[in-house]
């Protein structure tokens, strides 16, 4: 007797990312000759970086993560209620794509779409969630979407389900996720939008989350001095480089930063900047919310219906939202 196996799905990938070397480099270079020298949070997420993130979230003190997935775990059934069913699951900066599978079974997606700025680490990722959901129409799209949030066609008519986990929002400036929600809510065409904020707690809490006891986050700040010697020919050391996080109470953000451990000339083509000892680099800002001030936000960015749900310590929010009129 002849056994027929069905064959196997393989996920699907559309790249619309691509690399303007020269555009990076013109952006990094302008953001290292800045007043304060700065680069943009999207230059942190190299393959390496996102392996580094992806360990920076099993850490005792980073506690986004885990409080996330244990709101959603607890009010799964609540959450799952005012989200359409059978809808195109869209997970912005999936990663490994863990915490949208932990979606499928009570949610039932049509299709699950991951869209990520870390193309290698995207592909990887999606070939071992074929393997566990064989069924699932499973589609990656390259995409920088911290500028433009414009899903290809391929993506599919009819609601869509956008995920936007981790509390990444907060690495907008609040005009800037305005702008950023508004356009996440055209892009779930009558759906939702599921999206998890941190909230405003001690010093205490935030300031170890962006700066463990290990140096994952170290690591994983410098790291990206690495990436910049890459793509724009430059001499970083990363030995006279040190990683430090403070909460900014006036702007509510963690902000972290690179600090110079001794005057240094670093060079690129075309260029060069004199770093003195002690001065930084600026490479990522994390804002914090109240969940009266984010639901605000989220009825100016035009959705209706926002239901929000939060930890017993009121650490962090998940927040559902219509994007239908």
């Amino acid at each position: 007797m002849t056994v027929y196996f069905p064959h196997p799905r393989t996920p699907g990938f559309i790249q619309i990312h691509r690399h303007d070397a020269a555009a990076v480099r013109a952006e990094l270079a302008a953001g290292l000759l800045g007043p304060v020298a700065c680069t943009a949070p999207k230059y942190l997420y190299d393959a390496l970086g996102s392996r580094l993130f992806a360990a920076i979230t099993e850490l005792a003190e980073y506690y986004p993560t885990r409080t996330e997935a244990a709101i959603v775990a607890r009010h799964a059934t609540e959450i799952t209620a005012t989200l359409p069913r059978e809808a195109t699951l869209v997970d912005l900066g999936a990663g490994n794509c863990e915490k949208a599978a932990r979606l499928f079974a009570p949610l039932q997606p049509e299709r699950y779409v991951a869209v990520d700025i870390s193309v290698d680490f995207l592909r990887d990722a999606l070939q071992r969630l074929q393997c566990e959901h064989p069924q699932l129409e499973l589609l990656g799209v390259g995409l920088d979407f911290s500028s433009s949030l414009t899903l290809p066609a391929d993506v599919g008519a009819g609601p869509r389900v956008v995920f936007y986990p981790g509390s990444s929002i907060g690495n907008f400036t609040p005009t800037d996720a305005l702008a950023f929600l508004r356009q996440a809510r055209d892009a779930a065409q009558g759906g939702a939008v599921l999206i998890g904020v941190d909230l405003v707690k001690p010093v205490s809490v935030l300031e170890p989350a962006y700066d463990d006891a290990l140096g994952v986050t170290a690591a994983f700040n410098r790291n990206m001095l690495l990436h910049i010697n890459r793509l724009l020919g430059s001499n970083f050391d990363i030995a006279h480089w040190r990683h430090r996080a403070r909460f900014d109470a006036g702007h509510s953000r963690i902000e972290m930063y690179l600090d110079a451990l001794q005057e240094q000339r670093v060079v690129w083509p075309g260029g060069e900047r004199l770093f003195r000892r002690g001065e930084a680099i600026h490479t990522e800002n994390s804002y914090k919310y109240s969940a009266l001030a984010f639901e605000a936000l989220l009825l100016e960015a035009g959705f209706s219906r926002i239901r929000c749900w939060t930890d017993s310590r009121n650490w962090f929010a998940v927040f559902t939202a219509q994007a239908s009129a």
